[in-house]
């Protein structure tokens, strides 16, 4: 019966579910998040960790199940087959609006690990959430700028150094990290600024996927590459939310990274930085074809 609700009343009633359902997980999570906190010990750690991505996974999925109910979106996924929850991803997918987060995590939530990102080092501050990304291992990154490393040399290196040191415990527990490579939501204001050369996307920046393989290369070693089609047109987050969305095409294309760009050391070596700026330009433009052939009507 909830499909034939206003749109509106569904975006409402989704909002309404979502909030509650954070609001009594919430606190669940804020309790082992400082057990684990001031309870250091291995153990004690890796049996919140367990319990902490387990509340994740569920919130996730209670997220899925309330789209499914309340929504008619016909899901075209393609290329998710052989997916395992006990290998190591890295995810990236074009950007065109919040909804892309919530139908990723349809699709992927209960076939890879859980989808984390990589943050930067302030954000662990944020009350609560700070706290709550720490206890679910987000990886906090460093990062120096070139005028900070100018004034003080001894800073060089140090940034990758600690983002390795904090991703160590993923060597031996399978991880999803995910970017946008593009960095931010596709716009025709943000498209013409940049003059992209491609139609459908916002020029990649190479340089944050590079420092997250630079980071983790010694456990990452296969890329989803995932696109994103939305052949209705509507592809904001209220619309997600209200049912507008009819037909979501979710595209997977499970590429290994070549080996000599996990480890690399990308702001030091032109050659590598190089390559590894047309690798991603290839997928790109690979992309972009992919994107113009899924907007064909069947």
């Amino acid at each position: 019966m909830s499909r034939f609700l206003p749109a509106p009343v569904k975006g409402v009633l989704a909002v309404l579910c979502i909030v509650l359902n954070t609001l009594w997980l919430f606190p669940i999570l804020m309790v082992f998040a400082v057990i684990k906190l001031l309870i250091p010990t291995p153990s004690v750690r890796k049996g919140c960790t367990i319990v902490l991505n387990r509340i994740a996974w569920f919130w996730i999925g209670f997220n899925n199940v309330l789209a499914d109910v309340l929504h008619n979106i016909e899901w075209d996924v393609r290329g998710a087959e052989g997916l395992s929850r006990e290998h190591w991803y890295f995810v990236t997918c074009n950007h065109q609006s919040w909804a892309d987060i919530p139908a990723i995590q349809h699709v992927l939530n209960s076939r890879i690990p859980l989808l984390k990102f990589f943050l930067k080092q302030q954000l662990i501050w944020v009350p609560l959430l700070g706290v709550a990304w720490w206890a679910l291992d987000f990886p906090f990154m460093q990062r120096h700028t070139k005028e900070q490393i100018a004034r003080r040399p001894e800073l060089k290196g140090k940034d990758i150094e600690a983002t390795r040191a904090a991703c160590e415990k993923f060597r031996y527990t399978p991880v999803t990290i995910f970017n946008f490579m593009e960095g931010t939501r596709l716009t025709p204001a943000k498209h013409q600024s940049q003059d992209s050369p491609h139609k459908h996307l916002l020029r990649p920046r190479a340089g944050g996927t590079a420092f997250v393989l630079e980071a983790m290369g010694e456990s990452l070693h296969t890329m989803l590459d995932v696109t994103i089609v939305y052949p209705d047109g509507k592809s904001g987050i209220w619309d997600y939310l209200c049912g507008r969305i009819q037909r979501i095409v979710v595209d997977i294309r499970t590429r290994e990274i070549p080996h000599r760009f996990l480890g690399m050391d990308y702001e030091n070596n032109r050659e590598i930085r190089a390559d590894f700026q047309r690798w991603v330009s290839q997928i790109w433009e690979e992309k972009d074809a992919l994107i113009d052939e899924l907007k064909q009507p069947d």
